[in-house]
């Protein structure tokens, strides 16, 4: 029986993405001494000089993400709400008529409604931001301790002995020798150099499960060219002899050198073009569907009852008046505080399981979930394999059996 692999279907978000990822493609066409000569590096790879000159010309190795804005921005963010709109167009409605008008009268002036909506205003939108300033540095304080790196070949100096070092991604440039082993995630965009029962998981860029395997222009590979392969590929994630940055090495060895990292990799081009505002949640529709119809039956009841007093009794002064208290009733006051409290209370409760909500109007998105799927990855794990027991087929306690293990290990490439 022959089984035949079939062709790979890839779905890429934006079709700019290949555009912008073309060097990758071009290397790939080309031979090893092009690709170094192109990126002005060597096999021994660069000098600390060189890193640090094109570290600071091409910027860290990093792609766009969302950033927490500025405890100010996020303050006047938790304030964005239409119902605070309302109640802060009719607390100045309000403060002119009862404390303005009264005021130039010489009448008794009389605040405290300004001050109660006031109150309740400051109160929603200062417990608002408390929580989710509170989440979004808890969040950032987990995302601090988690430190990928990668093994790199640098030089002291030109003529120097290269050494390997495990430097952090970021500080990866363009010309950079990386070594790659089972378990590795790939840093940027990378040339193979050479490289032995390379298997390579693209599922972060294409979904497909099962890995791909990527070699080098022949290497130790029989009966393979990658250079010749490279030619023929239509889709960019197809070359034989490129890696992605966000894959992930699942068998195998290679030495590979960047050529392109941060926003110009392909993970970065698409990190690009999805970074931004995000779509508004059910709570936030429900929000402003409520807020609209408050507004309406304002727009529609204030000029009722204004005119309809107004002409029945005929003192339009009085009128207005019985009308603004009319659009003040129509508003529920206590409403953005009494969703604030709750949002903030949901979010404390996730906490205390471990749970950080950085935006309390997804909270409302989680209690309507009947059935959350998620992948388990190696993130949520140790990354540290831990012997417990080395028994032979009768359960029992066999040291031959751990040697035997031990060579297997040893002299595989996975």
């Amino acid at each position: 029986m022959t089984v035949k692999n079939p062709t790979p279907r890839h779905t890429h978000p934006t079709r700019d993405s290949n555009k912008l990822s073309m060097r990758a493609a071009r290397e790939a066409q080309n031979g090893l001494a092009v690709t170094l000569a192109n990126v002005n590096s060597s096999p021994a790879g660069l000098t600390e000089g060189e890193a640090q000159g094109r570290l600071q010309r091409d910027g860290h190795n990093e792609v766009a993400h969302d950033r927490p804005p500025h405890a100010l921005v996020q303050l006047l963010h938790a304030f964005n709400n239409p119902f605070i709109y309302v109640l802060m167009t009719l607390t100045g409605i309000s403060f002119f008529t009862d404390f303005w008008l009264p005021l130039q009268a010489g009448e008794e002036t009389d605040l405290t409604g300004v001050i109660i909506v006031l109150v309740m205003m400051l109160a929603s939108g200062v417990m608002r931001f408390w929580q989710e300033h509170r989440s979004a540095k808890a969040a950032e304080a987990l995302k601090a301790m988690v430190r990928t790196t990668a093994a790199v070949l640098r030089r002291e100096q030109l003529g120097a002995q290269a050494r390997v070092r495990e430097l952090p991604m970021r500080e990866l440039v363009v010309g950079d020798i990386i070594q790659l082993s089972a378990g590795d995630m790939i840093p940027a965009d990378i040339r193979l150099i050479e490289s032995r029962d390379l298997f390579i998981s693209q599922a972060v860029l294409t979904g497909e499960a099962l890995p791909v395997e990527k070699y080098d222009t022949l290497g130790a590979v029989q009966e393979k060219s990658a250079k010749a392969q490279a030619a023929d590929q239509q889709d960019l994630l197809d070359l034989p002899n490129i890696c992605f940055m966000g894959t992930n090495v699942v068998s195998g060895t290679a030495t590979a050198v960047v050529v392109a990292t941060g926003a110009r990799t392909y993970f970065g081009s698409l990190a690009r073009s999805i970074v931004g505002s995000r779509a508004q949640t059910a709570f936030d529709r429900g929000v402003n569907s409520v807020s609209w119809l408050l507004i309406r039956f304002m727009l529609v009841m204030v000029p009722i009852v204004l005119l309809i007093n107004g002409f029945t009794k005929g003192d339009w002064a009085e009128a207005f008046m019985f009308a603004l208290a009319v659009a003040v009733g129509l508003t529920p006051e206590m409403l953005p505080m009494i969703v604030s409290a709750n949002l903030a209370k949901g979010a404390a409760a996730m906490a205390r399981r471990k749970v950080v909500v950085k935006r309390l109007n997804a909270i409302q998105n989680f209690g309507a979930m009947d059935v959350l799927c998620t992948d388990k990855t190696g993130t949520l794990t140790q990354d540290r394999i831990i012997l417990e027991h080395h028994v032979d087929v009768g359960g029992n306690r066999c040291d031959e059996v751990l040697q035997l293990a031990w060579l297997n290990s040893h002299h595989q490439s996975g």
